[in-house]
């Protein structure tokens, strides 16, 4: 289901991008990316992250995530605050995040749940500011078949700027003007499923390829 979601999201990437990929699903991404010309970054400080060997893993090396990345040729290192003026200054064309609730407008929450002890900031409120195109991977719902599509957050939201592109193993939607649009059904899924499993309202301007790009 994963690499699903992320093979699907590295169809938006067009070469010459810089690219940012959060944690989870995100992650994922880069394996199915066959055009060399993509850069990826990490805001803790690299640009030019490409995977790494289990043998050639320096512990010094890596993402956000703290998952060991290797470097790819022309790699270039900077400091936190270089890495955060380059997502401030609009410099990073896609970030992909996983969130944990997304709604009806497109506002994610990605950064807490009430009463539990997890994740942080990070710099996902920076990049929803900063980055010119936003791209979500998640699963559709939680582990007890709870829509993760909500009407409204009921987790703190991370920004009030809505993402562009929702990708998930049932459909992926598009936010167009505070609206969502199901753009497509995902392979092994349905239009009913779809309805079933969503709590937030949403147009559809869909079809079944297959999960091609529409």
């Amino acid at each position: 289901m994963q690499n699903l979601i992320a093979k699907r999201a590295a169809q938006e990437l067009k070469s010459g991008s810089v690219v940012n990929l959060g944690i989870g699903i995100p992650t994922l991404v880069a394996n199915h990316i066959a055009d060399g010309d993509i850069f990826f970054h990490t805001e803790n400080g690299l640009l030019g992250v490409t995977d790494v060997n289990e043998a050639d893993i320096d512990p010094n090396i890596v993402n956000a995530g703290k998952l060991p990345v290797g470097e790819a040729i022309g790699a270039s290192y900077f400091n936190s605050a270089e890495s955060f003026a380059m997502i401030r200054g609009q410099h990073v064309d896609v970030a992909i995040l996983g969130v944990l609730q997304v709604d009806a407008k497109g506002l994610i929450a990605n950064w807490a749940v009430p009463r539990k002890n997890i994740m942080g900031v990070g710099g996902a409120m920076d990049l929803l500011t900063g980055a010119k195109k936003i791209i979500v991977t998640m699963s559709h719902t939680s582990k007890d078949g709870t829509s993760k599509i909500l009407k409204e957050c009921t987790y703190p939201i991370t920004s009030t700027r809505s993402v562009n592109l929702i990708i998930t193993e049932l459909a992926v939607f598009e936010v167009r003007n505070g609206e969502l649009y199901c753009i497509e059904i995902m392979p092994n899924s349905t239009i009913e499923e779809i309805r079933e499993k969503t709590e937030a309202p949403f147009n559809e301007d869909c079809h079944n390829n297959g999960g091609q790009t529409r």
